[in-house]
């Protein structure tokens, strides 16, 4: 039971079109067929709370103001995102999205308490894909929430794993008017959700490091988190975690380990370069840069530079409750990232000093 809710936390109720328009694109793999349905059940059950939702609060959503600075941490995956979205999100003048919202987006404005209630009483203690404790009201990145609501998510990477640079493209690289409107619907459905009495909008996704221009469209003055980790590091800790997400909701078996490092270091290199070709069109004091390690051995102190370089107010009401989290996170018990001798091989490979031909192989 646990692990069915917890692969309807990562990747389950998506909206009936959503489902539909992932088969047309890509067919399951006949041993996935199961999954697939597990997967979609859970939205088709909700379609009418979806409805009614829509009915309520379509009038309210489209008017809804939202703030046009939020704080957006970006960088790429296992570069320490997770750990800097959970530290900020326990300001109590932070609104987020959280496990409550992702999981449903279009019933759970309708529905939180009650998701509240069953995520907390049924999902696992730890996230399926590492040992990061999790609940219904841990933040979450809003990736998984746009999942449900559009294919045009890196997502649909991870749910078709033999395509994954295919839709890395499609949906990190590029961008279509229909996810701009999901986007912002989807930040307003978590605005309404989780920001009333906040002070600020907090936002945490990998992808958007791909997405500046579009982020400043939507938002001027966002202020802008960059994670930076060794990219070897990164890279090796992202090809296990693709790996337990394809067992978990692929609907497509995952590629050999040797295959996963190459893609996802060629993902990684198109990720940062889409960022710093983006980089000049960022305001001065709009952007702050932390090192893993800095947030890993002094995550207090990287927060709260992180608050005054990007004017974020309420540091007097939020400075016990972050180091409250701080004092958590110190039971946290990683766990063992380790590739395949072969695996690791290519990856030390890859990322062989520039001088070596081996480095710029697949760039």
């Amino acid at each position: 039971m646990h692990r069915a809710i917890d692969r309807q936390v990562a990747g389950g109720c998506i909206t009936p079109r959503t489902f539909v328009a992932a088969l047309a694109m890509t067919r399951p793999a006949p041993n996935r067929l199961l999954r697939g349905l597990q997967l979609g059940i859970g939205g088709l059950c909700l379609a009418p709370i979806a409805w009614l939702q829509s009915l309520i609060w379509g009038k309210a959503l489209r008017e809804l103001e939202l703030p046009d600075d939020p704080v957006i941490v970006i960088g790429h995956w296992r570069s320490g995102t997770t750990y800097l979205h959970q530290l900020l999100a326990a300001d109590p003048g932070a609104a987020t999205a959280r496990n409550a919202l992702t999981v449903a987006p279009q019933a759970a404005l309708l529905l939180k308490p009650l998701m509240v209630a069953v995520l907390n009483r049924l999902m696992t203690a730890t996230r399926p894909i590492d040992a990061v404790p999790w609940s219904a009201l841990d933040p979450q990145e809003d990736e998984i929430g746009l999942a449900r609501l559009t294919l045009d998510s890196h997502m649909a990477g991870v749910a078709f794993p033999q395509d994954y640079l295919k839709h890395f493209h499609r949906c990190a690289l590029s961008s279509t008017r229909r996810f701009k409107r999901q986007l912002l619907l989807f930040t307003r459905i978590t605005w309404a959700h989780d920001g009333d009495g906040k002070r600020h909008l907090l936002i945490k996704n990998p992808a958007h490091t791909a997405r500046v221009p579009l982020l400043l469209d939507l938002f001027p003055k966002a202020r802008f988190v960059l994670l930076k980790r060794e990219p070897a590091d990164a890279v090796r800790s992202l090809t296990l975690v693709k790996q337990k997400l394809a067992d978990l909701i692929g609907l497509q078996p995952a590629p050999d380990q040797q295959r996963q490092v190459e893609e996802t270091a060629m993902a990684h290199r198109l990720l940062l370069d889409a960022f710093e070709a983006a980089r000049p069109l960022i305001p001065v004091g709009q952007l702050v840069e932390v090192e893993y390690s800095q947030l890993v051995t002094s995550p207090f102190t990287a927060v709260e530079r992180i608050y005054r370089e990007l004017s974020i107010e309420g540091w007097d009401l939020a400075w016990k409750s972050i180091q409250a989290r701080v004092n958590r996170a110190q039971t946290y018990d990683a766990c063992p990232v380790l590739l395949e001798p072969q695996a690791e091989s290519r990856l030390q490979e890859l990322f062989a000093p520039a001088s070596t031909p081996a480095a710029d192989e697949l760039y």
